[in-house]
């Protein structure tokens, strides 16, 4: 469909989007140990089935051998999304996050965007498990949690100008909201048509709701929706005349006439 570039977004509020910067280097980290590991490893396997999302395990239906048990149900929600199938999967979410990551860091402080991220992720999780619950594969990706920062940019920043790579091969410079709400309703599109293809729509559905709630309440205080600019009228400081200095003028002084 697309790929982002770049945007031009400078920070206002933070040095560093140390946040986005370690969640990257974290799902890049996973994703080579599971690539030195082998596709069809025990190690990966093992890994996804304990990791990942499983709808039927949380809802009950189903249950993993101790032995692949690796962290509490609940707790995959979120784990679920540092495993990725192969590097075309971490890229395109990657960028996505590299790209709008850390505009919303920015917008919310490093922890609360922290939160905000695995907020959204989990919100994918549970939408994904709403739409199929008695389903046994794995859910993996940060599709999910990438979802909610593209919705949450959305809401803020529409009308930056982001530099897009259309069909692969065109780049243009586009303000934000026609991409990216393109994108956002052909998530929508494709929850309802391809309900059983390999793509989890519904984690980028459920994470796009979190995402643009959620923004709402974790944004800093003062920090404007929609590209909104806020005004602050400068003080008007009212200054106390100085004296004006004056001089005695000599009687014997001669007045000037002037022409």
């Amino acid at each position: 469909m697309f790929i982002p570039l770049h945007d031009s977004n400078n920070l206002k509020h933070i040095r560093v989007q140390w946040v986005t910067w370690s969640l990257i280097a974290l799902n890049i980290l996973v994703w080579a140990i599971t690539e030195l590991a082998g596709a069809e490893s025990e190690f990966v396997n093992a890994a996804v089935l304990g990791l990942g999302f499983i709808p039927s395990v949380v809802n009950d239906i189903a249950e993993l051998p101790p032995s692949l048990v690796l962290v509490p149900e609940d707790a995959t929600y979120v784990t679920y999304s540092f495993l990725h199938g192969n590097w075309l999967h971490l890229g395109s979410n990657m960028i996505f996050l590299w790209v709008f990551g850390d505009n919303i860091e920015d917008a919310m402080g490093h922890i609360r965007f922290l939160i905000f991220y695995f907020a959204c992720a989990a919100a994918g999780a549970f939408a994904h498990g709403l739409l199929l619950p008695d389903s046994e594969n794995p859910l993996i990706g940060a599709s999910g949690a990438v979802a909610g920062i593209v919705a949450a940019y959305l809401v803020l920043h529409p009308k930056v100008r982001v530099w897009v790579l259309v069909l692969g091969r065109i780049p243009l410079p586009l303000p934000a909201f026609i991409p990216l709400l393109f994108w956002v309703l052909f998530q929508f599109f494709m929850v309802v048509t391809d309900m059983g293809g390999e793509v989890s729509w519904a984690a980028h559905v459920g994470g796009i709701i979190a995402g643009a709630v959620l923004v709402l309440f974790f944004r800093r205080s003062g920090v404007p929706l929609f590209d909104r600019t806020i005004d602050t009228p400068r003080a008007v400081i009212h200054k106390t005349p100085e004296p004006v200095a004056t001089t005695t003028v000599a009687a014997s002084t001669p007045p000037k006439w002037g022409r």
